[in-house]
């Protein structure tokens, strides 16, 4: 077995993942250690996936096709009533300095159910999680299962990674029965979300004269679920894939120390980031990671798209947000926390301080 660092992340091979060879198992705790311990990138990569690339392939370019759609067509795919958490999204999430972001699109659905049957009253509780996908089918119906399966897969592997988490937290004596990070994920299904996203080409100006931010592509945040998996990012201009316009753009992490380390990883690697509902259950044993996209600028930027896909596992909306018996809620280190939350009410918090309603910013 290899663990291997790539622009300073750990990197896992899928084959040793399935393997239940006491060596093999012990150099993986130590690997999720290193990214996900105190001192890590709160990152880790999968390699060696069977049918990655394929999938990746066939999803990515569809964002581009999609935001081609007629204006009147996308606003089919809207849905305010869950803050723009299903369907089409743009021009709804906030920034760090509270402007509208209109550098990137969003697609997002659970690529695992549809929810279709829930209560209404579910629906207007939770409506981020609790409301069924909507579909381009009528305008890109090739979108559905090309989403579907990229999505399926990354859910799959990352309940591998769960696996670890759960053996690496009992190794370090959390109070915390046997699996049962992995279990929150798999109650979680319903909660499941993926977003396809689109970020939109520099406007001309900012290509000649430079980047006004370094995470102008999307900002500095913490993803709020147990764990999130995504593929390394498609470039493309006119239709067709190239190379990064700038060395300097793409996804970002900000590391204990306060330094900020471009986290590149290769088409056939799928990348896992802690998220910080795992966090709180693993009493601060495991630690999120606070990221953003920097996006490219100069002349060779012009024109050019970026294209992602990741997908958020997370605690079922009814999950209690419950420390290990023995830890300690200010040694847990998340901004949302606090004792009696359900992941539900948690999200909620979140999702309110990134969205606008009627053009409105809404702050928790």
């Amino acid at each position: 077995m290899q663990i291997e660092p790539l622009s300073k992340l750990v990197v896992l091979q899928h084959d040793d993942l399935l393997s239940r060879d006491a060596a093999v198992r012990a150099k993986l705790l130590a690997a999720v250690q290193q990214a996900y311990g105190p001192h890590g990138l709160g990152i880790l990569t999968v390699a060696g996936v069977p049918s990655l690339p394929e999938l990746r392939q066939q999803l990515l370019p569809l964002s581009a096709q999609f935001v081609r759609l007629p204006k009147v067509a996308l606003a089919r795919y809207e849905d305010p009533a869950s803050s723009y958490s299903f369907g089409w999204s743009h021009g709804r999430e906030a920034m760090e300095d509270g402007q509208v972001d209109s550098l990137k699109g969003s697609y997002y659905a659970n690529p695992l159910v549809e929810n279709t049957n829930l209560p209404e009253d579910l629906q207007s509780e939770y409506p981020s999680y609790c409301r069924p996908n909507i579909w381009p089918d009528r305008d890109l119906p090739e979108l559905r299962p090309a989403f579907q399966a990229l999505g399926r897969l990354l859910a799959e592997v990352g309940m591998l990674v769960a696996d670890l988490c759960d053996e690496y937290v009992q190794s370090q004596g959390a109070a915390l029965p046997p699996g049962r990070l992995r279990r929150i994920m798999e109650k979680g299904t319903p909660c499941c979300k993926a977003r396809l996203l689109h970020y939109f080409a520099a406007p001309s100006n900012g290509c000649e004269t430079g980047r006004s931010s370094p995470a102008d592509w999307c900002g500095w945040h913490t993803d709020h679920g147990s764990l999130t998996g995504l593929v390394s990012a498609m470039y493309m201009k006119e239709g067709m894939p190239v190379e990064s316009p700038d060395a300097s753009s793409g996804l970002y992490i900000r590391d204990p120390r306060g330094q900020d380390v471009k986290a590149a990883f290769p088409a056939d690697h799928i990348a896992y980031q802690m998220g910080e509902a795992m966090q709180v259950h693993s009493g601060g044993m495991l630690r999120a990671v606070m990221h953003c996209v920097r996006g490219a600028a100069g002349p060779a930027a012009a024109g050019v798209t970026r294209h992602s896909f990741a997908v958020f596992m997370q605690p079922r909306w009814d999950e209690p947000m419950e420390l290990p018996e023995g830890a300690q809620a200010a040694e847990v280190g998340v901004h949302q926390y606090r004792p009696g939350l359900n992941f539900g009410q948690f999200s909620e918090l979140t999702v309110k301080r990134y969205y606008h309603t009627n053009g409105r910013a809404v702050n928790a």
